[in-house]
């Protein structure tokens, strides 16, 4: 198969405002409250808590499963509940991006940048495909009175047998 590169479509629109990371300090929990001050979700013990689960990793994506798991780990009390509702509310406000894989699992996604997915089917993994990699054709009209918000690319892989 031939390499390929992208396509720009003029008529998808990047998000208006993704939170600023640039002045991030690199203390996880300080980094964490100015992020979610400036979004302005105020920054509870338990937003606090996962917040710093999440980002003080890195780039990465995870079910709200996956999140649950970590945190009882690190003795956060929290209910599978509370789990989801928090990364919807981050979801939002564009502190996380969420990659539907499937129609019964969604992962978050840190890496809030343009970019598309790899899903490896069977292991339950996400990877990141850097957004020139990936060609998108002609997108479809959207209906009067709507416009495209992005488009997502999950590329679907499994091992050679």
């Amino acid at each position: 198969m031939a390499p390929t590169r992208t396509l720009v479509i003029p008529n998808v629109k990047a998000p208006e405002h993704l939170p600023d990371r640039s002045a991030l300090t690199g203390c996880p929990w300080h980094d964490v409250k100015a992020m979610l001050r400036e979004v302005g979700l105020r920054p509870t013990r338990q937003r606090m808590a996962l917040g710093w689960i999440l980002f003080g990793k890195g780039d990465r994506h995870l079910t709200a499963e996956m999140l649950y798991e970590e945190a009882t780990r690190a003795k956060v009390p929290v209910s599978l509940a509370t789990i989801y509702n928090t990364l919807h509310q981050f979801t939002e406000v564009g502190l996380l991006r969420q990659v539907a894989v499937d129609g019964s699992k969604a992962y978050f996604d840190t890496n809030v940048t343009t970019h598309h997915h790899f899903f490896v089917e069977g292991e339950d993994e996400v990877l990141d495909i850097p957004d020139a990699d990936v060609i998108v054709g002609k997108t479809p009209t959207p209906p009067e009175g709507y416009e495209i918000a992005r488009v997502d690319v999950v590329v679907r892989l499994r091992r050679k047998s």
